[in-house]
């Protein structure tokens, strides 16, 4: 996965406290390289490799019947299970790859429980006005969940949110990863303005930290 450089950290980090300042909720952005740790994906992509190296033995066979011996049968066999390994290897080492063989739905549920679970264990219910907004971006998956407390989640609908999203996601599928945090911060701020966000003067102190958080894969 490519990591996000020094400055361009910086940047997300000034884009998240200037949200915070024009609309008075608690921002906080996090990567996390996986959702979850698909250990299926190397095994479909084998069967994938396995199945296509057989079906060419079975065409080689049909042309050249007189190749059919004990010795190119376990050639054949060798060569099957080879082009197994090679794909099960390639979809762990290849994210691109490994992609092929996770489902839309197990990838956006994956992401929204990895999402949900940052926003229990980083306690960010633990604001004063229940305002804590998480912007979450799960790299493999190309996926971005937004999860807002109950204060704002009364005032935005899911599909307003999803309309956030949907400004990242090009951005992070061309790997523009701090581009995409960016543009959707931008979005988050336009959107809460519209709503009526706005910092009150009595507002509690900033309880949860402008830092970019970076999670870890399962």
């Amino acid at each position: 996965m490519r990591s996000i450089s020094a400055d361009e950290t910086a940047t997300v980090e000034r884009a998240i406290a200037r949200v915070e300042a024009a609309t008075g909720v608690q921002i906080v952005a996090a990567i996390v390289p996986k959702s979850d740790a698909y250990p299926e994906l190397p095994w479909r992509a084998f069967a994938l490799g396995a199945s296509l190296t057989g079906l060419l033995a079975l065409v080689l066979d049909v042309m050249r019947p007189d190749w059919l011996t004990a010795q190119a049968l376990l050639v054949q066999t060798l060569a099957i299970l080879a082009g197994g390994a090679i794909a099960g290897l390639a979809a762990m080492r290849i994210a691109s790859f490994a992609r092929l063989f996770l489902g839309a739905q197990r990838a956006s549920v994956e992401a929204r429980q990895c999402a949900e679970s940052l926003f229990l264990t980083r306690e960010l219910f633990a604001t004063p006005r229940r305002d804590a907004v998480l912007m979450m971006v799960s790299e493999f998956e190309h996926r971005v969940v937004i999860v807002p407390d109950v204060y704002c989640r009364g005032k935005v609908t899911s599909a307003e949110w999803e309309g956030v999203v949907a400004r990242m996601t090009p951005l992070l599928r061309a790997a523009k990863i701090a581009d995409a945090l960016v543009a959707g911060l931008d979005a988050m701020q336009a959107l809460l303005t519209g709503k009526g966000f706005a910092p009150s003067p009595d507002a509690a102190p900033n309880v949860l930290a402008d830092t970019l958080l970076r999670g870890t894969s399962p």
